[in-house]
């Protein structure tokens, strides 16, 4: 499960990368801001899943 977990929090990393760049490219200040709070939840999980890692070991 905690693979799955680490997948899903890269997946949702690079989904708001590039709808960031994509919201910047065209203008488009709220695909921007869509996209770095997508980006901001990957992280989120991505730091969660470190931790219980941490734990673990």
């Amino acid at each position: 499960m905690a693979g799955n977990q680490k997948s899903r929090a890269k997946t949702e990393q690079a989904k708001g990368k590039a709808k960031e760049a994509a919201g910047r490219a065209v203008g488009n200040e709220r695909m921007t801001a869509e996209g770095r709070a997508e980006r901001s939840r990957g992280d989120a999980r991505q730091a969660k899943e470190k931790g219980k890692d941490a734990f673990r070991h």
